[in-house]
């Protein structure tokens, strides 16, 4: 027998030896990000969106018509850890673009579909959008261990590019789908308009910026329609409620898309007081009457911004001040 078949066959020994050490002392695949899904079958859901969008828990700006407060399609998402519907300090896509910008679903789930593709995304949903601030809607959800990550989106109508959202929550805790999960939902900017009102006119963000939370306080502009500095936070603007179902793994049934009907207990939370905001004094005007027998000069200010619930009221929107030498209208 030749050496190179020796060596060959030696060498052929050596690997089988190794794979079989390795397959021994290997331990079991470790989650990404302790995300990984070990639950033996797949679980159905009942996924709640409420819209808490009031004029007295936001009453600036609060849109009443053209058109008044309401909410957009629901859109939700099952997938695992390689794949984002949106993230907070990262550049909107395309699709997410689109969606917080004009309400439109095309190229979002486009991305969706395409990520499918890939088995990054398990299953898509949406549903009807909401015709007020205050609402309820609903679809049934039928998740899989290899997609237990849950995102969604829910554009504000009307507004520049602000919806609310989730990004990746695992309705999966290790070999157990949970029960029941609640979350309070706050608004996101896309970072792709630059409008600081809810009907503001379309503004495009140049150079695009990363999605951003909205709070009190950011952005700090008195303009905008979120800017309340007497609050630390603000009150939640929806929120969601996602419930296990008892239903058996076997039933593939259609999956239902509906709105709730508002006879569902509503959130109760305080009203969020609004301050008076008034404009700049004006120049003063010219001397009424002779600068030496108590002439006088007057200036004004206008409202900015009625108060509401309890908040500062409006200060004095005229002054008038003696009048001195250079002011005075000299008579002809």
């Amino acid at each position: 027998m030749s050496s190179e078949h020796l060596t060959c066959s030696w060498l052929q020994w050596l690997l089988i030896v190794l794979l079989k050490l390795s397959l021994t002392f290997a331990g079991p695949l470790q989650p990404i990000n302790g995300t990984e899904c070990t639950a033996k079958g797949p679980a159905s859901y009942i996924l709640v969106f409420t819209g808490h969008w009031s004029p007295q828990t936001f009453p600036k700006q609060y849109p009443l018509f053209r058109p008044p407060a309401q909410w957009s399609k629901l859109i939700v998402v099952s997938h695992n850890s390689h794949f984002r519907l949106w993230e907070e300090s990262a550049s909107a896509s395309a699709g997410v673009q689109n969606f917080a910008e004009l309400g439109v679903t095309v190229e979002l789930m486009k991305e969706a579909k395409e990520a499918r593709r890939r088995r990054t995304v398990g299953a898509m949903y949406r549903t009807a959008g909401i015709p007020n601030g205050i609402g309820h809607s609903s679809t049934e959800l039928f998740m899989q261990p290899r997609s237990s990550l849950l995102s969604l989106m829910v554009k504000m109508i009307p507004s520049p590019d602000w919806f609310v959202g989730v990004n990746s929550l695992n309705l999966c805790q290790g070999s157990q789908w949970k029960q029941e999960v609640t979350l309070d939902l706050q608004p996101y900017d896309a970072g792709t308009d630059s409008g600081f009102t809810f009907s503001s006119p379309n503004f495009p963000t140049s150079p695009q910026e990363n999605i951003t939370k909205i709070t009190s306080q950011m952005p700090n502009h008195p303009a905008n329609s979120f800017y309340y500095p007497r609050l630390k936070e603000l009150p939640p603007i929806a929120s969601i409620k996602i419930t296990r179902q008892s239903r058996s793994p076997d039933r593939q049934t259609p999956m239902s898309n509906h709105i709730l009907p508002n006879s569902i207990n509503p959130y109760h939370f305080s009203a969020t007081p609004l301050d008076c905001e008034v404009s700049l004094w004006s120049s003063w005007g010219l001397c009424l009457g002779p600068c030496s027998r108590g002439g006088v000069r007057h200036r004004t200010r206008y409202i900015l911004l009625r108060p509401a619930n309890a908040g500062t009221p409006c200060p004095e929107l005229e002054e008038q001040a003696e009048c001195i030498p250079h002011s005075c209208l000299k008579r002809p």
